[in-house]
């Protein structure tokens, strides 16, 4: 692959750029909708052939069976015990399905897809060397790829609960409805004309997702992760639809059970001017110990940022029991960082058939 041009841009740190210099500003920029994101080093695979929604509907957790050309859609695909395995921005352009997908993620999908192919008339490419990525949350002018004569602009459903979906979040006011983030693919060779617009950072983009309550998989899933963890019914769930790998738990967590974990929004106190890391433990008071001031490990940092108005926050997966009142703590290297916990999964979501209980066999009725 050739050179990235944003990474020749002046200031520009990392590949592609975390930020060109000042990514509080970066981040202003990018909230506004002046500036865009080099993503060129994401994947792109696409799907030919008259079978290809219905065998992707098939497969996973998404209805898009009926995409329409142009349609944004995002989709899951599930172990067969419901556990997150690849998440799928999908777009369809009449001829085309176009899946984006984080960079490590590609190889391992393309080669399952290819070995699920059977009979069907669809055929799986690579064409990450021909078509990159630019994130905004703006309508930039890019010279957009339309090789079937639809523009290939993916728009991030997560400003709404999608048809068949299920919000978890109880809030007056989701703060992902202003999250209005796309993603636009250009023929790489464009990208050199790309860079020539206002450019902000990955750690921008990153600092509006996690404000914005916004899952991905490379962060937020891990090898036990469900969809109801993360409020991932929202948008890359539909729960009417007919079989897929993974359904079952799918069903059974979110009529009749609670899942295990659940994503919680952190307020972090920046006195010690430290961000924590992926994978810093979460602390909160054990009720249970004998000493007073007693923490346990509740569960894990997934991202974190420093938000150009909320300040440190970062968004982390606790067990479900954990006290939704309960003061926090993560324990960044030697630092202890104080947090506050804004809820995103309560503890009580799931159980939405309300089935009633039965009474104990033998039960005496009072």
């Amino acid at each position: 692959m050739s050179i990235d041009p944003f990474t020749q841009l002046p200031a520009a740190v990392g590949t592609p750029p975390e930020h060109y210099g000042n990514p509080l500003g970066e981040q202003r920029a990018l909230a506004e909708g002046t500036a865009i994101v080099d993503l060129s080093d994401h994947a792109v695979l696409t799907i030919t052939g008259p079978d290809r929604l219905t065998w992707i509907d098939s497969l996973t957790s998404q209805a898009v069976s009926q995409l329409a050309p142009g349609e944004s859609a995002e989709t899951l695909l599930l172990d067969p015990t419901g556990r997150l395995e690849y998440a799928v921005r999908m777009i369809d352009d009449g001829v085309t399905t176009w899946l984006l997908l984080e960079p490590a993620e590609a190889s391992g999908l393309h080669t399952w897809l290819d070995r699920m192919r059977f009979m069907l008339r669809v055929e799986v490419a690579d064409r990450t060397e021909d078509f990159a990525t630019i994130g905004t949350l703006g309508s930039p002018a890019l010279d957009v790829a339309s090789p079937n004569g639809v523009p290939l602009v993916w728009r991030d459903p997560w400003a709404a609960v999608v048809s068949g979906g299920h919000q978890y979040a109880q809030v007056a006011e989701h703060p992902g409805t202003a999250y209005t983030y796309s993603e636009i693919l250009i023929p790489r060779d464009g990208l050199a004309a790309a860079a020539l617009l206002p450019a902000a950072g990955t750690l921008a983009l990153e600092a509006l997702r996690i404000a914005a309550w916004r899952p991905r998989r490379a962060t937020e899933g891990d090898e036990r992760t469900i969809p109801h963890e993360l409020d991932w019914l929202r948008t890359a769930v539909h729960l009417n639809k007919g079989c897929y790998r993974g359904q079952e738990t799918v069903a059974k967590v979110h009529n009749l059970g609670h899942p295990p974990r659940r994503l919680v929004l952190l307020h972090l106190d920046g006195s010690e001017g430290q961000l924590p890391s992926h994978g810093d433990v979460v602390l909160a008071p054990d009720k249970r110990a004998e000493v007073p001031g007693t923490l346990a490990d509740v569960g894990h940092v997934t991202s974190t940022a420093l938000h150009y108005e909320l300040g440190p926050i970062a968004l982390a997966v606790v067990k479900r029991s954990t006290d939704a009142t309960a003061d926090l703590v993560v324990q960044a290297g030697d630092i202890a960082i104080a947090a506050a916990q804004e809820i995103i999964v309560p503890t009580d979501a799931g159980a939405e058939a309300d089935v009633p209980r039965l009474p104990r066999l033998g039960a005496v009725r009072r």
